[in-house]
């Protein structure tokens, strides 16, 4: 890997609050990592109290990813990614599956969380044949990441992207009004472009999802679970390519790489579903 081309924007908000608990934080603290705080392993311990297998279901959300992000390239012919919600970098991050399979793949990170910003120059390594950018920037302003300059000067918006949203819906409730959001972002790339979404449910276990729900929402964390049906209606303006909105597992599981965590398993389908929609 040679360094990385690409930019963080300068002059952002540096201030970290380590006094609450951030799901960026506390996911990393699920994966095994060592980027988070107290409240973020207490607010982490009390969900995985209420979803016995968070910290596997955690890792299992991960390598979706990875399996995205190789369809994606080998399938759908997609050499550029723009990850929205990108958390804490651990093993395996989007530029780096990419790159494996295609050097000259091109990726643009995107967080609104200051220690994501603080962490990101560990986003930054590409190939010399590719690039890597980290904007910091809300989804819920979606113009903010459109507009923002590195976007343009990473990835080109006439040919097909990759928009990945792993595990970040779950903090939009329905007055947020998401889908507006997701096709604003849809609207910025061409025919061919894809979608990936991954997001908690409580189809599996209504108790247990809602009590953890509950915990969020007490630390002061919106966690708005969505059935099946409700995940499908968020790849409006695309075709879900097979299998469709499934359980995590389910989604190609033929192409996973080697394990990059020990594995913890548990039983059961994972209280998550992904998918993946191409935009016609």
């Amino acid at each position: 890997m040679s360094k990385n081309r690409g930019r963080i924007v300068s002059g952002l908000p540096s201030d970290i609050n380590s006094g609450r608990p951030h799901p960026a934080r506390f996911y990393d603290y699920w994966l095994g990592g060592r980027d988070n705080y107290l409240p973020d392993r207490q607010l982490g311990d009390e969900i995985a109290a209420h979803i016995p297998g968070i910290r596997a279901m955690a890792r299992a959300n991960r390598a979706f990813l990875g399996r995205a992000v190789r369809y994606a390239m080998t399938e759908l012919g997609i050499t550029q990614f723009l990850d929205i919600g990108t958390g804490l970098p651990t093993a395996r991050n989007v530029h780096e599956v990419a790159q494996d399979v295609n050097p000259a793949a091109r990726i643009v990170y995107v967080d609104n969380d200051p220690i994501v910003l603080a962490h990101a120059r560990a986003l930054m390594s590409s190939t010399r044949e590719g690039r890597t950018a980290f904007a910091f920037a809300d989804l819920r302003k979606p113009d903010s990441i459109l507009n923002d300059p590195i976007l343009a000067e990473t990835l080109d918006l006439d040919r097909p992207v990759a928009v990945m949203l792993i595990a970040v819906l779950m903090y939009f409730r329905d007055a947020d009004d998401p889908q507006s959001i997701i096709a604003r972002l849809l609207s910025a790339v061409p025919a061919g472009s894809c979608l990936a979404i991954t997001y908690p449910t409580a189809d599996v276990d209504p108790k247990g999802a809602t009590l953890a729900a509950d915990a969020c929402e007490r630390a002061g964390i919106t966690m708005a679970l969505r059935s099946r049906a409700e995940v499908e209606s968020l790849f409006a303006g695309t075709e879900l390519v097979t299998p469709g909105v499934v359980h995590l597992d389910d989604w190609h599981p033929e192409l996973a790489e080697a394990p990059m965590f020990e594995p913890e398993p548990y039983s059961g389908p994972a209280w998550a579903y992904a998918g993946v929609g191409r935009k016609l």
